[in-house]
C-alpha cells in the first residue's frame, strides 16, 4: 500500500507548521535507541503512536526497529538495521562504533580505540530514518509512490565519519606541523579542556590566529608554545587530535577562572566551563530539534510568486527531492552537510561561495585541486561565486532565491539582518520560501553569544558529561559530534517545513507564507541528552566484529563496498533505499 492516500487524508484540515504530521499514527515495533529518537521526532511533528506500547514491541532479529505511519488507507513502513548494507553481523550500538570507525576517530585523543559512551549511530540513523520518510512523503504529494524506506545504524556511522574517511584515502599530504592520525598523545602535550588554578575545567575557542595569540599572551605563556599551540588547535575539527603543549595547560593553572574569563573578553576569545548534563550551560535549552513557524507575507508582493506548482518537480523513488532547488550560504560542517542530505536525495543544490571559492577547498590533503574533507561536505552541488559583502552580491544571490523552494545559512548572528537577506527580506523575493538557519546556540544565550563551534557546544550543553571515559570528569569528544547531527537535524528540519507547506494545501497561486526553520547545534545536543547515556562503552562488541583502527583498511574491506562510494577519495553512500 502506497503512502499517497495517508497524504490524502492527512491534508483535508491543515494541521499547524510544526505539527505537519498531524493525522497520522505511528506503530513501531523494536527496541533501540534509533527507534526511539525516530519515535519522538515523528511524535513532535504531530504523529499519534497508534498503542502505548508501540515503543516496547520486539523488532525483526538483526534489525534495529521498524516504524508504520498509516492515515486512512495508506501506509508507509521505514526499516532501521543495524548493519543495512555493511556484510558483518553487526547487532548493537557498541558492534557498530567498533566496525565503522566511530570508536577509532574518538579514541584519537587517547591514542587507542574508544567507544563514546552514548548511543550516538543509533541516534544518527533515528535523525535519518525521519528524513527518508519525510522525504517519501515530499514525493507522494508530487504524485511518485514510495511505500518503504530504509536505512540503518551502520550507515549513519559511516555518515558520521564520512569527512575523516575522505581525508584517510585521499592522496595528498597533510599540512605541516599539523600531527596526522592515528598518533599517541605526544611527550610533554596535552589535550583541552583545561584546568584553571580553582580548579574550573573549560573549553576556549577561536577562529583567529591573532586572536589565540593575544589572548595567550595576556596570560604570559611563552612565545614559542603560543605558536606551536596553533596548528594543532586550528585543525583539531579535521584531525580529532589536539596535541598542545603542555606549557600551555600549566599557564592555565596557574590563573583563577575568572582571570581567564577577563582574559577571553579582552582578545575576543571563547571560554566556557565544561559541564554535566545535569547543569548545562544557563539559558533556555530548546524544547525540539527544530522550530517551524510560518511569517506571514505582504500578498501585493506575492503575486505572480508562490509555491511552483506540482508539475514543477519531478521525484522518483530513488531521488524523492528531485525538482527541488536549495540555495545555500554556508562554512565549515553543519551548514554544508545539510545541504549535502538535500543533495542526496535528489534536490539541486546551489552553494553560494565567495570569488575565487570556499577558501577550504584548498586545505589539505586534496583530491585533485579540492580539499578531501570539503568534497566530502560538497559533492554534487552546484556553485554560483557571489561577494556577500556587496550590494551587488546580495542581488545575486536575491536572484537565486527567487526560484528556490529552500534557502540555507549558517550565518554568524546579525549578519542576516544587516545584508538585509533576513527571513522577511526573502520573503519578499519568495513567498513560500523555507528559510532555514542553522547555528551554534540558537536564541538561547541571548544576540551575543560565545562561538557556536561544536567543541563549545558540548563544554556548554553537558553532552561532554556522557562524551567523556567512564569514571572522568566531563570532556568533549574530538570527533565533530554536533557539527554532524546538526547537520542532519537542519536537513531533518527543512523537509518538515516542506511537509508543511505541503500539507497546507499551497498550489503555487501566490500568497504562501514564508516558513522559517530554526536549528542550532545546541538543539542537536539535546535529542543525545534526551535519549540518554548508551550501551555501547558497558557492553563491549561481538567478537566476531572488528575494531577498526585504520579508515584507509575500512575503505578497502570488501564488505563496506556496498555502502562506500569513490569520487577521488572514498566517500560514505546514500544513507537510505526507497521502494515503491
Amino acid at each position: 500500500m502506497s503512502v499517497d492516500a495517508c497524504v490524502r487524508t492527512r491534508t483535508r484540515r491543515a494541521p499547524e507548521p510544526h505539527r505537519p504530521l498531524t493525522g497520522i499514527r505511528v506503530t513501531a515495533a523494536g527496541g533501540s535507541t534509533a527507534l526511539a529518537v525516530a519515535a519522538d521526532h515523528l511524535a513532535l511533528l504531530g504523529c499519534e503512536a497508534a498503542d502505548e506500547n508501540a515503543g516496547r514491541r520486539p523488532g525483526d532479529a538483526g534489525d534495529a526497529g521498524t516504524l508504520v505511519a498509516a492515515a486512512g488507507t495508506g501506509s508507509l513502513t521505514c526499516a532501521i538495521d543495524w548493519a543495512g548494507p555493511v556484510a558483518l553481523p553487526l547487532a548493537s550500538e557498541a558492534d557498530v562504533q567498533s566496525a565503522c570507525g566511530i570508536a577509532h576517530i574518538h579514541g584519537r585523543r587517547y591514542g587507542a580505540p574508544t567507544p563514546l559512551g552514548l548511543d550516538y549511530a543509533g541516534t544518527v540513523a533515528g535523525v535519518l530514518a525521519v528524513t527518508g520518510v519525510l522525504a517519501a512523503l515530499h514525493a507522494a504529494t508530487r504524485g511518485t509512490r514510495i511505500g518503504r524506506v530504509r536505512t540503518s545504524v551502520a550507515q549513519g556511522a559511516l555518515l558520521a565519519a564520512g569527512q575523516y574517511l575522505a581525508m584517510a584515502t585521499a592522496a595528498g599530504t597533510h599540512p605541516p606541523h599539523v600531527p596526522v592520525p592515528p598518533a599517541s598523545p605526544a611527550p610533554d602535550t596535552d589535550t583541552p579542556p583545561f584546568t584553571s588554578a580553582d580548579g574550573v575545567r573549560f573549553e576556549i575557542e577561536t577562529l583567529d590566529a591573532e586572536a589565540w595569540q593575544r589572548f595567550w599572551t595576556v596570560l604570559d605563556a611563552e612565545r614559542t608554545a603560543i605558536r606551536r599551540g596553533w596548528p594543532p588547535f586550528q585543525h583539531r575539527f579535521a584531525t580529532a587530535v589536539c596535541p598542545l603543549p603542555a606549557a600551555l595547560h600549566r599557564v592555565a593553572a596557574r590563573r583563577p577562572y575568572e582571570v581567564i574569563r577577563s582574559a577571553a573578553a579582552r582578545t575576543d576569545v571563547s571560554v566556557l566551563p565544561v559541564r554535566g548534563p545535569e547543569a548545562p550551560e544557563p539559558g533556555a535549552l530548546p524544547r525540539t530539534p527544530w522550530s517551524v513557524r510560518a511569517l506571514p507575507v505582504d500578498r501585493r508582493t506575492a503575486a505572480g510568486h508562490g509555491v511552483p506548482s506540482p508539475a514543477a518537480y519531478c521525484p522518483t523513488v530513488s531521488r524523492p527531492l528531485a525538482g527541488l532547488v536549495v540555495v545555500e550560504s554556508t562554512g565549515r560542517v553543519q551548514g554544508p552537510l545539510a545541504g549535502s542530505q538535500l543533495a542526496r536525495l535528489g534536490a539541486r543544490v546551489v552553494r553560494v561561495e565567495p570569488p575565487g571559492g570556499d577558501p577550504l577547498r584548498g586545505t589539505e590533503p586534496l583530491v585533485g585541486d579540492c580539499s578531501a574533507r570539503f568534497l566530502a561536505l560538497n559533492h554534487g552541488k552546484d556553485v554560483v561565486e557571489a561577494n556577500l559583502r556587496t550590494p551587488g552580491g546580495r542581488g545575486t544571490l536575491r536572484e537565486l532565491v527567487r526560484d528556490a523552494d529552500v534557502f540555507l545559512h549558517n550565518w554568524a548572528p546579525g549578519k542576516a539582518a544587516a545584508w538585509h537577506l533576513d527571513a522577511p527580506d526573502l520573503a519578499e523575493v519568495r513567498p513560500g520560501l523555507v528559510y532555514a538557519r542553522a547555528s551554534g546556540w540558537g536564541e538561547s544565550l541571548g544576540p551575543t553569544p560565545p562561538l557556536g563551534t561544536d567543541y563549545l557546544v558540548q563544554a556548554g550543553s553537558g553532552l561532554a558529561g556522557l562524551t567523556a571515559r567512564h569514571g572522568e570528569p566531563p570532556t568533549p569528544s574530538l570527533m565533530t559530534l554536533l557539527d554532524v547531527l546538526g547537520g542532519l537535524v537542519c536537513a531533518e528540519g527543512v523537509l518538515a517545513a516542506l511537509a508543511a507547506r505541503s500539507t497546507a494545501g499551497h498550489d503555487g497561486r501566490g500568497g504562501a507564507p514564508l516558513l522559517r526553520v530554526d536549528t542550532s547545534l545546541l538543539s542537536a545536543a539535546t535529542v543525545l541528552t534526551r535519549h540518554g547515556s548508551g550501551t555501547a562503552a558497558v557492553r563491549g562488541p561481538a567478537p566476531s566484529v572488528p575494531l577498526t583502527s585504520d579508515l584507509t583498511e575500512l575503505a578497502a574491506d570488501p564488505r563496506f563496498a556496498v555502502a562506500l562510494t569513490r569520487a577521488g577519495c572514498v566517500l560514505p553512500g546514500t544513507p537510505w533505499e526507497f521502494a515503491a
